[in-house]
C-alpha cells in the first residue's frame, strides 16, 4: 500500500530522533510526582525564597529577589580576590553541568541561567556566613529576623536546591576558612529539629570532612548525616514485610519501649530481649516538611536505598492512635512540639501514604519478626488480654486488684469454715 504522505512520516522521524530521555545521569534535583504531593501539597512549595530555577519568578517570592542581590554583592565583597569576573566565569564553565543535575527542560537562556545559580549560590553562602558571624544590626535592614529561619528550612526542599559542588567553587574562590561543609552541618543539616540534643560531634565532622561522600545538596547531605551510624548496615535489604503490633498493642503484651540516647543515627532501631530501643524524634510544625521532601528524594533518587521511608512505615505501624503516640512521648521517644498527640499521629500516618517500598530493611524485619513471636506467645497474649481488658486505666486496675483482693478473702474465708466445721 503506498505511503499517500511521505512528509508525516518525515516529521514522525524526526520527531523520534529528537526525543531526549528526561533525566541525565548526573541528575539529583526533581520535581516532586504529582502522586506523592497529593498528601501535602504545601510541604514541597518555598514559602519565603526560590532558589535554581524550578521557582525562579514564582509571584509570592518576587519580595525575596532584592535581599538576595544584596546578600550576593556583599559576599562577592567578603571575597579575597573581590572580583566578579571569576564568580561569573566559574558559573559559566559548570552551566552545562548544572543543567544536567536538574529533572526538568530548564526554560531558562544560559545566560539567564548563569545569572540565577550565581546570585542564588552566592545569596546561600552569604546567608551561611551570617549565622556563623553572627548577625549584624544593619542585617536586619535586609532580611528581618521573622525571615531567617523560614529562609533556612526553604533550604530543605528538593525542588529549592543547588547542586553542592557549585556551593563549594564559589565559595572556594572567595575564601579558605571555615569549611563550607562545616557550616552546612551546622546552619542547614536539620539535626536539632528531628532528633532532640543533636549535636554535630568532632567524629561526624571528620566523617563528612575526610570522606568523599558525593554530596548532592542540602537534602542528601541531611539525609547522609540522620543516617550516620558506625553500628547501621541497612544496605541488606529483601521483599518482605511482616505486620507489626502497634505501640500500645506491644506494650500490653511486655514490651518494654526506651529511648535510645545518644545514637547519632535517627533510624537505629535496636531489640534487646524485650526490650525495644528507639532514637528520640523531636516534632516541630517544621519535622512533617522536612521528612516528607526527604523521604521525596529518596523515593526520585535512591529508591533501592530508602532506609527513611523504611522508618517512616515502621513508625506508622507502631502509631495507629493518639495512645500509642502518648506512650511513646512517656518513654522519651517523642518529643512533641505540637502539643496535640492526635496532631502527631495523624502526622506520621501522612507520612507513609503512597510511599513505595519495593524493598525492606533487613533489620526491620528482623526485629518485628522477634516482637511478633513475643507477642504472639499464648502467655504474652494472656497477659495483654488481662491488660487491654482489666488494667486500661488507673481506676479499672484498683477495681481489678481490689476484686482479687476479695476473692482471697473469700476464699481464705471459706477454708476457715470448712476448717471449723471438720474440727
Amino acid at each position: 500500500m503506498a505511503n499517500r504522505n511521505p512528509h508525516v512520516a518525515i516529521k514522525i522521524k524526526a520527531m523520534l530522533e529528537a526525543a531526549q530521555p528526561r533525566f541525565t545521569e548526573k541528575c539529583c534535583i526533581y520535581r516532586v510526582s504529582h502522586e506523592i504531593r497529593k498528601s501535602n501539597e504545601d510541604a514541597y512549595i518555598p514559602k519565603v525564597v526560590s532558589i535554581g530555577p524550578f521557582h525562579h519568578g514564582d509571584q509570592y517570592l518576587l519580595n525575596m529577589e532584592e535581599p538576595k542581590r544584596i546578600f550576593c554583592r556583599q559576599f562577592i565583597e567578603r571575597s579575597t580576590t573581590n572580583n566578579l569576573e571569576s564568580f561569573v566565569s566559574c558559573v559559566q564553565e559548570l552551566e552545562p553541568t548544572v543543567r544536567g543535575c536538574y529533572s526538568d527542560n530548564i526554560k531558562l537562556t544560559e545566560e539567564e541561567h548563569v545569572m540565577v545559580i550565581l546570585v542564588d549560590c552566592c545569596f546561600i553562602l552569604e546567608f551561611l556566613l551570617k549565622r556563623h558571624h553572627r548577625w549584624r544590626r544593619r542585617d536586619a535592614i535586609v532580611l528581618p529576623r521573622n525571615l531567617r529561619d523560614p529562609v533556612a528550612y526553604d533550604l530543605l526542599l528538593l525542588e529549592n536546591q543547588v547542586p553542592f559542588f557549585v556551593l563549594e567553587k564559589l565559595y572556594n574562590l572567595a575564601l579558605d576558612s571555615p569549611p563550607l561543609l562545616t557550616l552546612t552541618l551546622r546552619y542547614i543539616v536539620p539535626g536539632s529539629i528531628i532528633v532532640p540534643d543533636s549535636i554535630i560531634s568532632g567524629d561526624v565532622l571528620r566523617l563528612f570532612l575526610s570522606n568523599d561522600t558525593g554530596i548532592a545538596h542540602f537534602i542528601d547531605l541531611s539525609r547522609k548525616f540522620l543516617l550516620t551510624s558506625s553500628g547501621f548496615s541497612g544496605c541488606l535489604r529483601k521483599a518482605e514485610f511482616p505486620h507489626i503490633y502497634s505501640a500500645t498493642e506491644l506494650s500490653e503484651a511486655g514490651v518494654k519501649f526506651k529511648a535510645k540516647k545518644n545514637s547519632q543515627c535517627m533510624i537505629d532501631l535496636e531489640l534487646s530481649g524485650h526490650n525495644l530501643r528507639v532514637p528520640s524524634i523531636r516534632v516541630t510544625a517544621f519535622t512533617e516538611a522536612i521528612l516528607r521532601n526527604l523521604i521525596a528524594f529518596e523515593q526520585c533518587h535512591c529508591m533501592k536505598e530508602s532506609y527513611l521511608a523504611d522508618y517512616i512505615v515502621a513508625l506508622d505501624f507502631l502509631i495507629n492512635t493518639e495512645k500509642d503516640v502518648d506512650l511513646l512521648i512517656k518513654k522519651g521517644i517523642i518529643e512533641n512540639w505540637l502539643g496535640d498527640s492526635n496532631a502527631v499521629a495523624e502526622m506520621f500516618n501522612g507520612l507513609a501514604l503512597r510511599v513505595l517500598n519495593p524493598d525492606f530493611n533487613v533489620q526491620y524485619i528482623r526485629i518485628f519478626k522477634e516482637l511478633n513471636a513475643f507477642c504472639g506467645h499464648p502467655c504474652n497474649k494472656k497477659v495483654a488480654t488481662l491488660r487491654r481488658d482489666y488494667c486500661n486505666t488507673p481506676w479499672k486496675t484498683v477495681a481489678s486488684i481490689a476484686g482479687i483482693f476479695l476473692l482471697v478473702l473469700t476464699v481464705i474465708q471459706t477454708v476457715f469454715s470448712i476448717l471449723q466445721v471438720v474440727h
